[in-house]
């Protein structure tokens, strides 16, 4: 049958001469010409053929089409799913166990062989209805098409034994759709229209395993927040993983500088900020401003001009002994000013001061005094020097607070004073929270990531505010160098999971974060681990960590930009070598290429391109 649609053209024109579509079918784009066989269709430049699957395997395992998808001609495939109502679905299930129990039995009666298919669909039957009636699961209707093509005939009877040989080694009975090769070709379309109609009855656990986009190598735990993290490197079939589904929801990342480590954990903080999830920044270098403008998050450029962060504001929601531990905050915060601790005589006056102040801003322990402005730095040293010329207290007290308030000067009058010279310009609060540390100085950026880390620990540890949170450390290397930053890499990697939190650790330094005890400790409670190319340096001590054969070794020394190894855990029957993806948006978003950041900027005169990076 041929349909010529240039033969039904209508001889119609409208009065200004063009064509009137509604009654010239020769003006709506599409084929010339179809000739349809009773087993093939042939298209303009091709020819092609239709199977409905009729028959399926009894037991199947996650990811069990993946040879389908990834095969290596052109073969379309849809799946049809149509649920069941439950009603429907128990009836249909009581009557077809009547059938097989009412077999069995007539085979019993006149002495004949057991069937075994029968039994083994009784049993199944039995199992799927007592399913159902607990409520465990649904039953759907499936229907599963394949379109192969070809450029001619010969080709395609070749592509069709070979597309046959491939299902029957799945033990899928692929039958042709003689005289329906339209139909057949039409429902493997992206119309979601099933001509066909051949269906068979699948449960909730079937049907998931039939979830095309699975990769064999990988058994993930799929909840509310998978993220796609790229093909699989060998056979084409989309890696998936939900962080917040593992053990613990900590991750570590390691590759060379360039390898797209920045670039792959900014397309998995936006892809889960899609799910709802909060994500947190620490980022040393400004790489994450073109992401927080786009997605409306909240970027705090600490040392920037006129970017101010007081170090004495109360959090909301943090409980009756809020002021106390603020109180010990600042304390700490002055010890880390200082550069060393505190002496118990300076930490006994300072504990003084710090109440004092709060009270001189008429901020007490009743909670309804604390939305009070809350004072700052400066009315900090004022106490000081109040207390040193003071006739109250020692005269080591008085010594100790004259010595607080001459080494805090800096920050209250001198070089260091932009960050602390007033209120809180901008709130840490939104979707994405970015603590930009590039405008550092090296002396104050131990103070200035101390207060981003200690703004991010308030909203994990808010109990009236649990939600999916993501802690991102990118460069954590840098972090690991100050004290305060590597006690709260160990904290939040210890006890993370207990607040609904992940944290994600990027570094390029394995050679720190393998040698110390705080590393084994992050790598050790992170069930997500993620190793893109490495240098070969360090790759016999990567290996022997996250124990790599000699394949994945090779693998990750000659891997390309975006490249990497996912490791479930660390166990060997986790791991899928993956390749990376953007869309144009997304790598526009996530690119450090300075080349590109230069060319973009042009248009965004606020944004510096980074020195270091590259896409994948």
């Amino acid at each position: 049958m041929k349909l010529a649609l240039a033969q039904l053209r209508s001889k119609t024109r409208r009065a200004d001469g063009a064509a009137d579509l509604t009654q010239d079918p020769a003006g709506v784009p599409g084929p010339s010409a179809l000739r349809v066989g009773a087993q093939s269709v042939e298209l303009p430049g091709g020819v092609c053929a239709s199977f409905a699957v009729a028959g399926y395997p009894r037991e199947v395992t996650a990811g069990w089409l993946e040879p389908l998808l990834t095969y290596p001609g052109r073969l379309d495939m849809s799946l049809h799913i149509e649920p069941i109502p439950p009603l429907i679905a128990a009836q249909r299930l009581r009557r077809q166990l009547a059938r097989l129990e009412s077999s069995t039995r007539a085979n019993t009666e006149h002495g004949r062989l057991a069937d075994f298919g029968a039994e083994a669909a009784a049993d199944d039957a039995a199992e799927l209805a007592a399913s159902l009636a607990r409520g465990h699961g649904r039953l759907f209707r499936l229907g599963l098409y394949l379109t192969v093509h070809a450029t001619d005939h010969t080709e395609l009877s070749a592509e069709v034994e070979r597309v046959r040989a491939l299902a029957a080694s799945l033990l899928l009975d692929a039958q042709p759709t003689t005289f329906r090769a339209l139909q057949g070709w039409t429902s493997t379309l992206p119309l979601g229209t099933d001509t066909i109609r051949m269906r068979r009855a699948f449960d909730t656990s079937a049907l998931a395993a039939a979830f095309p986009f699975t990769s064999p190598d990988l058994h993930p735990r799929l909840g509310e927040t998978p993220v796609v993290y790229g093909l699989n490197a060998y056979s084409s079939g989309v890696v998936l993983w939900d962080r917040f589904e593992q053990d613990n929801y900590n991750s570590v990342t390691i590759a060379r500088s360039g390898a797209g480590k920045s670039y792959f954990t900014k397309l998995e903080a936006a892809r889960l900020m899609c799910h709802g999830v909060h994500v947190a920044v620490i980022d040393p270098e400004d790489e994450y401003a073109l992401l927080a403008d786009a997605v409306g998050g909240t970027r705090i450029a600490l040392g920037s001009p006129q970017v101010r962060f007081n170090p004495f504001d109360l959090p909301p929601g943090q409980g009756e002994d809020t002021l106390i531990r603020r109180a010990l905050f600042i304390q700490t915060l002055i010890a880390t000013m200082l550069g060393e601790p505190l002496t118990p005589t300076g930490r006994a006056v300072l504990d003084r001061t710090v109440i004092a102040t709060y009270a001189k801003a008429g901020v007490t322990a009743d909670p309804r005094t604390w939305k009070r402005p809350a004072p700052v730095l400066a009315d900090l040293a004022a106490q000081l020097d109040h207390a040193a010329t003071g006739k109250d207290g020692t005269d080591a007290d008085r010594e100790a607070a004259a010595e607080l308030a001459g080494r805090l000067a800096p920050y209250v009058a001198g070089s260091y004073r932009g960050l602390f010279a007033g209120a809180t310009t901008t709130r840490p609060e939104g979707h994405l929270i970015v603590f930009s540390l590039r405008d550092l100085a090296d002396e104050v950026r131990p103070v200035g990531m101390l207060l981003a880390l200690d703004a991010i620990w308030r909203q994990v540890a808010n109990p009236a505010d649990r939600r999916r949170r993501l802690v991102v450390v990118d460069e954590a290397w840098t972090l690991m160098q100050q004290s305060e930053g590597a006690k709260f890499l160990y904290r939040l990697a210890k006890s993370a999971r207990k607040h609904w939190t992940g944290l994600a650790v990027v570094t390029q330094d394995a050679a720190d974060l393998l040698s110390s005890d705080l590393g084994r400790a992050v790598i050790a409670n992170s069930a997500t681990q993620l190793l893109l190319r490495q240098a070969p340096q360090v790759i016999d001590q990567i290996a022997d960590t996250f124990g790599l054969t000699e394949g994945e070794r090779a693998f990750l020394l000659a891997a390309d930009r975006g490249e990497g190894l996912l490791c479930g855990g660390g166990t060997a029957g986790e791991r899928a070598a993956f390749c990376g993806h953007a869309s144009p948006f997304e790598h526009h978003l996530a690119t450090t290429d300075p080349a590109e950041l230069a060319t973009s900027t042009a248009a965004q005169p606020g944004i510096q391109p980074d020195e270091d990076g590259d896409p994948l």
